[in-house]
């Protein structure tokens, strides 16, 4: 049985201007401190906010204002406010758009985006936020448009597709704004042969700006710059037949006084760098930091975190930018936490490497050159040979795409932090013959499967003096993302289902509220009618809601409520305690047959896992199967998973599956869920 679940252990990540407030006529001046426009807040990233109502002292009487209940699908996701409305982008990028003191919903958007994305709906989870600019709200979906909304009445302004109708590229992360421009990425290259790139449109009109390429592409082609000539010099083999990867999914920051664009780019495609660049190179620009002239787009300078990455490692987490004393002298640098176990400060207007410090458990490396900046590898972590080794971190990152934050006043980054380890090993695989799979399949090229964790907590780094100032432990593995606040103090949710205020100067908790079900997605406060809000979403999605045993609570699909909660000073509304678990389902016409069983693991790894987890001990992104009758009806099974008879409600249809292939995945669905119940 452990065999054939090692497999499915993988570490997906592999996954007319018109508004009615008066900041509509320009661009949302830095000193609108009640509002909160973007993903981070500012195009700085940093997730702070200089509101002060609620503080230290006060918070203690912070109570929910009014909370919303949500439709099945991600809610894991970042709302917006501005002019006392606030926007929420949950499931498959739809928008909503409501009175933020009183939760009265406006409007409500719908791109259609689970039947528009086809077969890209199998690595998508949906959107993580939105952002406003001019009177305008702009999403991506996961079939790779950008839109363009009338802030007031939600109608479509304009509407472009930025990836190719069935390239496998897929947008999950929030647009950002910046000088009159709108800039986004993509995800997808864990399940489809892409390279990544990021692109500029003219957020009035939608018209295509600039594009930058993160990995190069086929050299008999020519390369788009001389940024993607110098990248490709950094590859081996034939790597554009697997595409690459690079993707910049998540993280973006723009410094207006340099004119200076920053992304962060993903893991490679395949992880397995021998496979992947014939195991040669460092691989510009992965797990990178990238510079760019945010006028034309044009290459200024990179930093990579890890040269030839072969672990899923990528350095797609939040970029915040910050003016630090660094050796006496006052410094623009930019301050990250990529999944690799470190946390970089790195000169902004340079690239010039300052520091880099664990703040995890990490196994790959014995640490940073001080001088170069390179990490010091262990051989033994490239796993050679067919060699098992013990990654700490694990793929899903110390640190993963839930925010950090820093406050710039004081200096301080706030990190959620996770410690878990997996292992590594590409034996049984033909890297001589391997190809990169089609859009269906998964790209490690590796085994890996999970070997524990030690837990999470939250941790204020001093980026200067290179020392913690405190940790505060936290429940399960996975941790929220963070909001950092001009009144001291932090905000986190945890996978217990508990929203915490902390002290920012020493750790101390001093209010929490409880949910009743996981709350990691990033919070955000603001101001309407003239008093301060914390608004964060509840419930669990992505990644987060793969494996029951990472967080610190059971969680149902079916039955957990996602929920938007807003909180104030002084706020009386009650919450609707979850309703209980879903019951397991009996299979009574269950029979074990073992090959049947062992043919359906593989294709279970590669279509199912990276949504519903482990059969019997998923989190909460998709159904638990053991909670499910549709694997009892053969007939069931077909119309949802070859047929599509649920693509709108997020469940993708996989019509190359043949009968013995579906018989077989069905037989190991049906094994696993059944021996969970008896488990249970």
């Amino acid at each position: 049985m452990k065999q054939l679940l090692a497999p499915l252990v993988l570490a997906v990540s592999a996954l007319a201007l018109h508004s009615g407030h008066p900041a509509a006529a320009g661009s949302l001046p830095r000193d609108a401190d009640g509002d909160w426009p973007g993903y981070g807040r500012t195009p700085d990233e940093n997730h702070f906010s200089p509101l002060a109502e609620v503080d230290t002292r006060s918070v203690a009487r912070l109570g929910l204002a009014w909370s919303m209940d949500l439709p099945p699908g991600n809610p894991m996701s970042a709302p917006i406010a501005v002019g006392g409305t606030l926007y929420t982008s949950t499931g498959y990028s739809v928008v909503r758009a409501i009175d933020a003191a009183t939760g009265r919903l406006k409007w409500t958007f719908d791109p259609g985006a689970a039947v528009a994305a086809g077969e890209k709906l199998r690595m998508n989870w949906g959107s993580r936020g939105l952002a406003w600019w001019r009177g305008r709200i702009y999403v991506g979906t996961a079939d790779g448009r950008l839109i363009a909304l009338d802030a007031a009445t939600g109608r479509v302004a304009w509407s472009v597709l930025t990836v190719g109708k069935d390239d496998g590229r897929t947008i999950s992360g929030a647009p950002r704004i910046y000088d009159g421009k709108v800039l986004i990425g993509h995800g997808g290259a864990d399940t489809s042969p892409i390279r990544g790139y990021v692109t500029a449109y003219d957020a009035l009109t939608g018209r295509q700006l600039w594009r930058f390429h993160t990995v190069p592409g086929n050299p008999a082609e020519g390369f788009e710059d001389e940024a993607m000539s110098m990248a490709a010099a950094t590859w081996g083999g034939e790597w554009w037949k697997h595409g690459g990867g690079g993707t910049a999914w998540n993280s973006f920051a723009y410094d207006a006084e340099l004119k200076t664009i920053y992304i962060g780019t993903g893991n490679g495609s395949p992880w397995n760098h021998r496979v992947r660049s014939a195991g040669t190179g460092d691989n510009l620009f992965l797990c990178s930091v990238i510079a760019l002239d945010a006028e034309t787009g044009k290459y200024k300078w990179h930093y990579q975190f890890n040269p030839g990455e072969s672990w899923d490692y990528n350095a797609a987490m939040d970029i915040h930018l910050a003016t630090m004393t660094i050796a006496g002298k006052p410094r623009k640098v930019l301050v990250e936490a990529p999944k690799n176990g470190f946390v970089y400060v790195i000169d902004r207007e340079t690239g010039q490497f300052i520091s880099a410090d664990p703040i995890a458990r990490v196994t790959w490396t014995t640490g940073i050159d001080p001088t170069t900046g390179r990490p010091i590898e262990r051989p033994e972590a490239r796993y050679p040979d067919g060699t098992q080794f013990e990654l700490w971190p694990s793929p899903n990152g110390a640190h993963t795409w839930l925010p950090s934050a820093v406050d710039p006043t004081a200096g301080i980054a706030y990190i959620p932090v996770m410690n878990a380890g997996y292992t590594f090993s590409d034996r049984g695989i033909d890297l001589r013959s391997w190809r990169h799979p089609s859009h269906v399949e998964w790209s490690p090229a590796v085994d890996v499967a999970s070997v524990g964790g030690t837990g999470s907590y939250l941790l204020a780094w001093d980026p200067a003096r290179r020392v913690a100032i405190w940790k505060a432990p936290t429940p399960g593995l996975w941790n929220g993302g963070l909001l950092v606040t001009g009144g001291g103090l932090v905000f986190q949710g945890q996978s217990s289902g508990k929203f915490v205020a902390y002290a920012a100067a020493d750790g101390k908790p001093l209010w929490s509220f409880d949910a009743g079900v996981p709350v990691l997605a990033p919070p955000i406060t603001f101001e309407a009618n003239g008093k301060q809000y914390v608004t964060v979403l509840s419930g669990t999605g992505t990644t987060a809601g793969l494996a029951a045993a990472a967080l610190a609570m059971p969680v149902d699909y079916r039955t957990q409520p996602r929920r938007i909660l807003t909180f104030t000073l002084g706020g009386k509304a009650r919450l609707r305690r979850p309703a209980p678990l879903s019951p397991l389902v009996a299979d009574p016409g269950y029979a074990p047959d073992p090959a049947a069983m062992e043919r359906g693991a593989p294709l279970y790894g590669k279509r199912c896992y990276s949504c519903h987890g482990l059969p019997g001990q998923s989190g909460g992104t998709a159904p638990d199967f053991a909670r499910s009758s549709i694997p009892l009806s053969a007939e069931a099974f077909e119309e949802v998973v070859r047929n599509g008879a649920l693509v709108a409600q997020g469940m993708p249809r996989f019509g190359e599956l043949s009968d013995a292939e579906l018989g077989a995945l069905r037989q190991f669905i049906r094994a696993i869920s059944h021996d969970a119940q008896r488990q249970d």
